[in-house]
């Protein structure tokens, strides 16, 4: 009788987009990091028969991979710290945070309030004639090529893939005042997204691993679209997610790109 393999011992590692803030059920390791029973990390872990040990914490920074998070009920112990000589997958989302994801949407919300059809928030960030947020994506660069190097060391054995965000708004347009973010500034914030996904891809290539990159397949899914259709709710939810955060779809969607990327990859099998 031959024995069964044992199950892969699989951490995820990250920040919101990959906790699952509100989705229920909300584990409570501790309960200011928002993990959702039904994030992707999970659902992942039940379609492959894994072992998860699910680290990801809402608020998270690059620097929250080897260091302390303080969180409600917390702290959140340095993420990296989770993994193992022996771990076999690691997938991580990070980035957004260092970017400024909640101050962007903060500032682009209330600039939206006094020019909806214009561009306030463009003119913001390029007020100096450099495109400040695309600074702040290629300073990310080297932080995130650290953490995958911390990832390697401590895992070395381990297929590690980082995952991207989910599209937040749609390529043109948006939906003022149900989204509250200028007509004019709709592009530019969708072109950023798409620079820090850029970004998360080149320095996975160059350290070896994989990406998946779910933002193509959100095209259509945004927070503009209809409940029911939409993988990212708005800033008033119509499901059970944080605001301007992937809901039980979403992450429903980026689980299986990830099941999807590992079944196609050779050395994970």
């Amino acid at each position: 009788m031959t024995a069964s393999p044992e199950p892969r011992d699989y951490v995820a590692l990250g920040d919101s987009f990959a906790s699952g803030p509100l989705i229920p059920f909300q584990r409570t390791d501790p309960l200011g990091c928002f993990r959702s029973t039904r994030n992707y990390a999970a659902l992942v872990a039940a379609d492959l028969g894994a072992r998860l040990t699910d680290v990801t914490c809402g608020g998270a920074t690059t620097r929250h991979l080897t260091e302390p998070q303080d969180v409600l009920l917390g702290p959140n112990p340095p993420q990296l710290d989770a993994l193992r000589p022996g771990t076999d997958l690691v997938t991580v989302t990070i980035g957004g945070n260092d970017v400024g994801f909640g101050e962007i949407i903060t500032n682009c919300a209330q600039d939206s309030l006094l020019d909806p059809l214009g561009n306030p928030c463009t003119r913001r960030y390029t007020a100096n004639g450099t495109d400040e947020l695309a600074a702040r994506v290629e300073a990310l660069g080297p932080k995130l090529a650290a953490v995958l190097q911390g990832i390697r060391q401590r895992a070395p054995g381990a297929h590690v893939v980082v995952v991207g965000y989910l599209r937040i708004l749609p390529p043109a347009h948006g939906c003022w005042p149900l989204v509250p973010i200028s007509v004019g500034d709709v592009p530019y914030l969708d072109a950023t997204e798409r620079r820090l996904n850029a970004e998360l891809g080149a320095r996975a290539a160059e350290a070896g691993a994989a990406f998946v990159d779910p933002y193509p397949s959100g095209l259509g899914r945004d927070v503009c679209q209809l409940p029911g259709v939409k993988w990212v709710e708005g800033l008033v939810p119509t499901a059970p997610a944080a605001p301007v955060h992937p809901n039980a779809a979403g992450m429903r969607a980026v689980a299986d790109l990830i099941t999807a990327s590992l079944g196609q990859d050779h050395t994970f099998r």
